[in-house]
């Protein structure tokens, strides 16, 4: 009797005909002595569409129709893409090239080679519910398709049954989207569409929060105060001409200067800042100091030994990638990621391990025999067995990205780059530390300094910082250079000339827009306790991570991105991620307001997780999922303040945000008004308001603008009854009779 196979993809099948003999190439399978190998290429079947279910659901949507949550879940063939009503026929021959092959005499078992994540899980699990067979169905759990794992997979299959858990999550995870997407999607749609918004609005569970984040950080930077302060660099010399530069500090009040780069000083004691407002103040201490002699009274040295980033997972390597090089995304990294899967070059990708299972001791070690040949360092590397590489209790189902012991003979430039990434990470772990020593030098101007002049104080300092790497160790893996100064040597006691300086204005920076690099590190972990600018070397994120509480999955997030710039909630400058206007409009005033909280998304992804691991019932979590659609659904359909009903045209002044409900207040003719008057938003500003001109003034666009970006407007030159002028503040605010009011205070 011969072993069915089904793999994910054609390549997939070849690499398991290779390591099992080969054999003769069919329509749609390879057939050997002892297996016959088939494939699908992703889904090829689908859930249902509503109309599937009932008629009424044809044509246009039709809000008493909502909420449409189906009594059983049912599959189809699935259709073409951009045309739900047409079967795509290749999808339809493969499938009943599988049932002919399931059903064959001389088929006595059938083995579920799909990817080994929920996703592949349910791939081949929808067939085997849409074909029905009683024959013995067995899975292959494989985290990469060389010859030796493929023969030693096929050597330790497992009953399919036994992956009912990781099956319960996926099938769960694709019915919750179903429901959220089918029922909130077209309920918003038909409701705004009523009320003047003729947009498609696209309502996810994923969608929606990734969006949030992105909105966060641009209103973090629209909100933005700046500021700027003054420093004072100097040039110090040593006898032996050397150069290097040091930042003046002086003592401030405790609590005066909490983001201070200095803090306390060596004696603990005092604290320095090296701010100035006054830049007249730092130019009489550079003045003062230039030319004269200082002398090193403080030297610190702090030997730093670092070890390499922790292996690559697929949002890691993602970001990486993205931030490395221009011209990518975190869908295209995931795909020549795949590609190189594929082909035998590395190992899984769709990982949210950073580490490996301890069971890969030894193929680790032979992956590094033939890889590590020939590099510029091969002498310098060493295996190790540490739990910062090999950790199972840190690995769910797969281990962290490596390369394999295939090593590629031609690869395209984008492969190269995501294949050297990969290598040279792991090459990484096991080279040595690298080492370097930290200096702090604290100088103070000499007494004749201080007494002569009336700016310097005993207590002024200046400060140095310097770094000198003396074992470069991992870092001649990944090329990493470091930004930090090299100081000459230096020592206590010894006297120096300051040469020159300069003044230094320093303006502080509002946050950066997200790039997919950042926006993915915060998806991987909701944002918990982790600052996304930093380096992915952090054991509170890898535990973040492994406890499943994120916002999609690593083989999710990347199509996440992409659907936002689809669905045209964000667009991209440069590598900035940033909101349209409608994607500030869904954040802002979509009613269901639990899809914007990280924290609600996360839980939902944790379940999903849990399933995964038997600690949750898949009935319960789909009950909590028909419930939460059914209140969403009527909360759209009662709704009145969404904020894109009302239709601006392209011409229009707009003058600033509504303080009652956040639409655009834009000026007509005799009045500047919210946009959103329909829907019962009364904030209007006439400009022939009467209050106003009995001071002798207008209501102009300006004034309004400053009116709502300040929440008061100032006026200079008001005329009294009594004919005196004065300056005063005009307060626009809402009294107990529901209408608004002017309130006026004198300056």
């Amino acid at each position: 009797m011969k072993k069915l196979i089904i793999a994910e993809k054609p390549s997939v099948a070849g690499n398991i005909a290779e390591a099992t003999g080969g054999g003769k190439r069919e329509n749609g399978y390879i057939e050997g002595d002892h297996y016959i190998i088939t494939w699908v290429f992703g889904h090829l079947l689908q859930l249902y569409d509503a109309v599937d279910y009932d008629e009424k659901m044809a044509g246009s949507w039709k809000m008493e129709n909502f909420p449409f949550i189906p009594k059983d879940f049912m599959y189809k063939i699935k259709t073409e893409n951009g045309n739900r009503k047409k079967t795509d026929e290749g999808a339809r021959r493969q499938l009943d090239t599988i049932k002919k092959l399931m059903v064959r005499d001389d088929v006595g078992e059938i083995v579920s080679a799909t990817d080994w994540d929920r996703e592949g899980q349910i791939i081949a699990d929808e067939i085997f519910k849409y074909i029905k067979t009683d024959k013995k169905i067995n899975r292959l759990l494989l985290n990469e398709w060389t010859r030796d794992e493929v023969s030693a997979g096929l050597d330790n299959l497992k009953p399919n049954t036994e992956m009912e858990s990781l099956s319960d999550a996926g099938f769960g995870r694709q019915t919750a989207d179903w429901l959220i997407g089918i029922n909130l999607t077209s309920v918003a749609t038909v409701k705004y569409a009523n009320m003047g918004y003729d947009a498609l609005l696209n309502v996810g569970r994923v969608l929606m929060p990734t969006l949030k984040i992105i909105y966060d950080r641009d209103m973090e930077i629209e909100k933005f105060e700046s500021s700027k302060y003054y420093k004072v660099l100097l040039t110090l010399e040593n006898e032996k001409g050397e150069t290097f530069e040091g930042t003046f500090y002086r003592p401030v009040e405790t609590g005066e200067t909490e983001d201070s780069d200095e803090g306390e000083s060596s004696d603990g004691k005092t604290k320095r800042s090296e701010k100035f407002t006054d830049k007249e103040e730092a130019d009489k201490i550079l003045e003062a100091l230039t030319g004269e002699k200082v002398r090193v009274t403080e030297k610190d040295v702090d030997t730093k030994r670092e070890n390499p980033p922790y292996l690559f997972n697929l949002s890691n390597l993602q970001g990486y990638i993205t931030g490395r090089y221009n011209g990518w995304t975190a869908d295209k990294v995931l795909k020549v990621a795949q590609d190189l899967y594929e082909k035998k070059y590395i190992t899984y990708p769709r990982t949210a391990s950073s580490v490996l299972d301890e069971s890969l001791k030894d193929k680790a070690r032979k992956v590094l025999a033939t890889v590590g040949k020939g590099t510029p360092f091969e002498s310098e590397l060493k295996f190790k067995d540490t739990k910062r590489i090999f950790d199972s209790s840190k690995v769910e189902s797969h281990s962290a990205i490596m390369p394999t012991y295939v090593l590629p003979q031609k690869l395209s430039e984008e492969e190269r780059q995501v294949y050297e990434a990969v290598k040279n990470r792991f090459l990484a772990q096991f080279l040595p530390q690298a080492i370097s020593e930290e200096t702090r030098l604290e100088i103070k101007p000499r007494e004749e300094i201080i007494q002569k002049s009336e700016i310097i104080d005993s207590e002024d300092v200046i400060v140095v910082r310097g770094k000198v790497q003396k074992v470069e160790g991992f870092r001649q893996a990944e090329k990493i250079q470091s930004k930090d100064t090299v100081l000459p040597d230096v020592e206590k006691g010894e006297i120096l000339t300051v040469k020159d300086g300069k003044v230094s204005e320093v303006v502080k920076k509002p946050p950066k827009h997200h790039t997919e690099k950042t926006l993915l590190k915060v998806m991987e972990t909701c944002g918990k306790s982790v600052d996304p600018e930093q380096e992915e070397d952090s054991e509170e994120m890898m535990m973040s991570i492994l406890s499943g509480f994120s916002i999609g999955t690593p083989a999710t997030r990347a199509e996440t991105i992409k659907k936002l710039k689809t669905a045209g909630y964000i667009t991209t400058k440069n590598r900035s991620l940033r909101c349209t206007d409608m994607g500030k409009m869904m954040v802002e005033t979509f009613p269901v307001r639990e899809l914007f909280d990280l924290d609600y998304t996360g839980r939902l992804e944790k379940t999903l997780a849990d399933i995964e691991r038997g600690k949750f019932k898949r009935s319960e979590f789909m009950s909590f999922i028909k419930s939460f659609v059914a209140d969403s659904v009527e909360k759209i359909k009662g709704d009145k303040t969404f904020g894109g009903m009302v239709k601006i045209p392209e011409d229009a002044h707009v003058v600033g945000k509504c303080p009652e409900c956040g639409n655009p207040v834009v000026e007509t003719e005799k009045a500047f008004g919210c946009s959103n008057w329909r829907n019962g938003c009364g904030f209007t500003v006439w400009k022939d308001d009467k209050y106003i001109q009995s001071f002798g003034k207008k209501v102009t666009p300006k004034m309004v603008e400053l009116l709502l970006e300040n929440g008061k407007v100032g006026f200079k030159g008001l005329i009294s009854k009594k004919g005196n002028r004065f300056s005063a503040y005009f307060i626009y605010e809402k009294g107990e009779d529901g209408r608004y009011h002017w309130r006026m205070e004198f300056i």
